[in-house]
């Protein structure tokens, strides 16, 4: 795959992610009101562009083909781990927005921005820590 066709991918993969975060952001906000909704909302937005990004580069990005539930587990696990502190981004892009002007369209404005800073980072983290080729281990 040309590095042209492997960005417009990935980005067209973040952009998946980022709706499907933003649309179960919204689910929830429209169900739940209080002082917890956003942080409910913000956190089912997470949970579900993260499964769907996984899936997306595991096959189409970093054409991991590994097998079986233990291999998904580690693989998901240091994938996940890998999103905390580009989630972090995210978070603290959309909770400043938030607080800055008040209003649903600039958090928004503040997610796809923090997103959009976060891939760039967790592409570079998932390609060298979680679907890195193995490299054959030394004869003991």
């Amino acid at each position: 795959m040309s590095r042209t066709d492997l960005i417009l991918r990935y980005a067209g993969f973040a952009v998946l992610a980022t709706l499907a975060n933003l649309a179960a952001q919204r689910g929830v906000l429209a169900l739940w009101e209080g002082a917890l909704a956003l942080p409910l909302a913000i956190g089912t937005g997470t949970l579900a562009g993260l499964v769907l990004k996984y899936l997306l580069d595991k096959r189409w990005i970093f054409a991991d083909r590994s097998r079986g539930a233990a291999m998904h587990a580690r693989k998901f696990t240091l994938y996940t781990l890998m999103g905390v502190a580009t989630t972090l981004i995210f978070w603290g892009t959309e909770t400043a927005f938030w607080l800055i002007w008040k209003t649903d369209p600039m958090r928004e404005l503040g997610a796809v921005l923090g997103l959009a800073v976060g891939y760039v980072v967790k592409y570079q983290l998932d390609r060298r820590y979680v679907f890195a080729p193995a490299t054959p281990s030394a004869p003991a």
